[in-house]
């Protein structure tokens, strides 16, 4: 073995994450293994088994094997690789680049004489591309608990949370209202809400915009509003306009004019259309309030409501509080075992211990990526007056609080992070350069500070004309605290108020609630309404409310998946799932080095068909397989069944007709059983990648775009 197959491996390595993208629309099933025909053979790669992501940088294994012409059987080996990940989230795809081999092992079986195709490899190895499922890399890779000490301050503290069995919209405004004049008429706007909301001041009448033709209004901000179908032309020509790219295809029926409530404080808002209506959850003792929008549970065990806001559960024994957090480890057991294809089965990435919960956490942990060209991308600051900097507590960093663009003081430099671009200058108000690096004193910034969202963005590799670059979703909010994941952090900073209004990212007061597909969106406490509620509509508003500019903005897509179950939601939010890319916004068009190369004119290697995707490669380069019989090893006699079989009857199941799924209780069953049967950690670790290669192939399978699904996220403003 040694020097030929650590060369042989090598060059393997390169190939074993290659294949078209066009794999990705056949079905899964069909799609592992790959191989490549050779004029010698045929090499067979297993779908990888990824390890470890540390950044950017990807660790994993897969067993490979060689058909050679005149040989009687096939050789059996193993792969370690690291390599370089550059992801398109939006697309649900990754490409492998800059491939090394960290160590090979062919365990039964030496053939010397396939020099001929390690020479065709080495000629090919240019020509070939490397794209991977998104989620058949996140539901395969083996996490590592690498959560920062620093993520366990994030807060838990429950906002004001309004329950009103009426329907009903929360109009969030930051602190008491401030009002400036508006440009060439007696009106005056609130800038520190996103809302649009005028307020005349001859008639002493708030207005507040609820679509381009319908307004609501009151004499006092907190008070009663009350719906018109008219108003004066100087307050209707500032009705803030449509985006350009916005949905209108909501299927629901409209219902009653909302109810507006206004708050300037962080809270959440839970309407419920008339008394509340209780509906079972299946195989459990829980259920869930079916005439709301939002994510309200009963357990009948201990008679408590559960509300989840932001990713947070919350408890209390009225549905008017008070209320109070909730580890997700404390939930009453009947939470897990709530149906992925249930009603409520998108609150399991909040329930510890689900495998949607853990998918959500790998995710959260995948970068997007992108390559910056050093000579054309470009920065301006605007700050609102002179340049005014504030302390970062405990750190000895100080960042502007009068821009909406992140600045941030390092011993007599200012780093700039502008939609997740570094960049760098000897003075606040610039010349600004990309970074090539960034101190390692940023990404100690805490979560009470509101520029912690910057330390999830990372340089990668710097060459002479492109920066390698990238931010996980903690940019965009999305953080991983303890087993599950989080939206915001909990801590609330008011806006900066001057000339222009500068909001800071704010946890509460939006409907937060997750989709698979588009992680974290915003939207309305009752969207079942006929207004849209523009957000962030111009006049003296500055800046994105909560951070990135595509990150704003209600996403009827996640509404239509939430009551149908989680894999639902992969296809109710997968049309507008490119505009979470914040790489595509418009400030980065210029900044990003242009793609070379076709990927139509390299070399793709087919699916194997009529081989069945089984095989894996343990931790010590042994190869198995997995039959309907039980776990195989491969060893120099050929194929010897291994001492752990699984019992037939506690086969994992399938969930649902066609979009698949494995029923958690089942799988668990069974793979406690094979513990009790063997105590095989190897079985054990076995037994998990075969699990996971199956749920990866499955939400490969729902998450892709041949399968429709409905709408998605605004633009800029967008709307509520």
């Amino acid at each position: 073995m040694g020097k030929y197959f650590n060369k042989m491996g090598m060059l393997f390595c390169v190939y074993l994450l290659s294949m078209a993208t066009a794999w990705a629309e056949q079905e899964v099933n069909g799609s592992w293994p790959r191989e490549i025909v050779l004029p010698d053979g045929v090499v067979v790669i297993y779908q990888p088994q990824p390890e470890a992501l540390d950044g950017n940088r990807l660790k994993g294994r897969a067993a490979v094997a060689v058909e050679m012409e005149g040989a009687k059987e096939p050789v059996y080996g193993a792969i370690w690789f690291e390599a370089q990940l550059d992801t398109n989230r939006a697309e649900r795809m990754a490409n492998i680049t800059d491939v090394s081999v960290n160590r090979v092992r062919f365990p039964t079986e030496d053939d010397k004489k396939s020099k001929k195709l390690i020479d065709l490899l080495e000629e090919e190895i240019p020509k070939w591309d490397f794209p991977i499922s998104m989620d058949q890399l996140m539901t395969t890779l083996e996490r590592e608990d690498k959560r920062a000490e620093m993520a366990d301050s994030i807060s838990t503290k429950p906002p004001k949370i309004i329950f009103i069995n009426e329907p009903a919209v929360l109009i969030s405004i930051d602190g008491e209202p401030r009002l400036k004049e508006e440009s060439g008429s007696d009106l005056m706007r609130v800038i520190n809400t996103p809302f649009t909301i005028l307020f005349e001041p001859a008639t002493k009448t708030y207005y507040l915009n609820a679509d381009d033709k319908i307004w609501y209004t009151a004499d006092d901000i907190k008070g009663d509003w009350r719906l018109v179908m008219t108003v004066p032309d100087e307050v209707a020509e500032r009705a803030p306009k449509a985006e350009v790219d916005e949905q209108t295809d909501d299927d629901s029926e409209p219902g009653p004019a909302p109810k507006i409530i206004v708050e300037t404080e962080p809270a959440e808002l839970i309407s419920a259309r008339g008394d509340p209506e209780f509906t079972p959850i299946t195989g459990t003792d829980l259920l869930y309030v079916s005439n709301t929008d939002s994510d309200v549970l009963k357990s009948i065990k201990d008679q408590n409501y559960y509300v989840l806001l932001s990713g947070r559960w919350f408890a209390s024994t009225n549905l008017e509080g008070p209320w109070k957090y909730v580890a997700g480890e404390e939930l009453p057991d009947d939470f897990s075992s709530i149906p992925e294809d249930s009603e409520m089965g998108t609150v399991l990435y909040a329930v510890p211990g689900t495998d949607v919960a853990e998918e959500a956490v790998l995710d959260a942990q995948i970068p997007q990526t992108a390559a910056v060209d050093r000579n054309k991308a470009k920065l301006s600051v605007e700050y609102d007056g002179d340049p005014r900097f504030e302390a970062i507590e405990d750190i000895g960093l100080s960042y502007a609080v009068n821009t909406e663009t992140p600045v941030i003081l390092v011993k007599n430099k200012y780093y700039a992070c502008d939609e997740a671009v570094w960049f760098v200058s000897d003075k606040a108000g610039g010349s600004w350069t990309v970074a090539d690096s960034v101190p390692d004193e940023i990404y100690t910034i805490p979560p009470d500070s509101p520029l912690y969202h910057v330390t999830f963005v990372r340089i990668y590799k710097v060459d002479d004309d492109v920066i390698y670059i990238g931010y996980t979703p903690g940019y965009t909010g999305t953080y991983i605290y303890h087993t599950t994941i989080v939206y915001g952090t909990g801590y609330y900073w008011p806006g900066w108020y001057h000339r222009w209004y500068y909001p800071r990212r704010s946890t509460w007061g939006y409907h937060v609630r997750w989709n698979p597909m588009t992680g974290f969106r915003f939207g309305l406490s009752y969207s079942s309404g006929p207004f849209t509620f523009t957000i962030g509509g111009g006049g003296w508003y500055r800046g994105g409310w909560w951070g990135p500019g595509r990150y704003r903005g209600y996403n009827r897509g996640y509404r239509h998946g939430h009551r149908a179950g989680y894999r639902s939601g992969y296809r109710a939010g997968q049309r507008k799932a490119a505009q979470n890319n914040v790489y595509r916004s418009q400030q980065n068009k210029d900044r990003l080095s242009k793609q070379t190369g076709s990927a139509s004119n390299r070399a793709k290697g087919s699916a194997a068909s009529n081989r069945a995707n089984n095989v894996f490669a343990d931790k010590d380069g042994n190869v198995h397989r997995k039959t309907e019989q039980g776990w195989e090893q491969r060893t120099s006699d050929g194929w010897s069944p291994e001492q752990s079989k699984p019992d037939s009857s506690q086969k994992p199941s399938q969930a649902g007709s066609g979009s698949g799924g494995l029923d958690k209780k089942s799988t668990n069953k069974q793979l406690a059983a094979q513990q009790h049967a063997s105590g095989s950690g190897n079985t054990r670790s076995l037994e998990k990648s075969s699990q996971a290669r199956q749920r990866g192939a499955q939400r490969n399978s729902s998450s892709r775009p041949s399968r429709g699904g409905g709408g998605g996220a605004r633009g800029g403003g967008g709307r509520r």
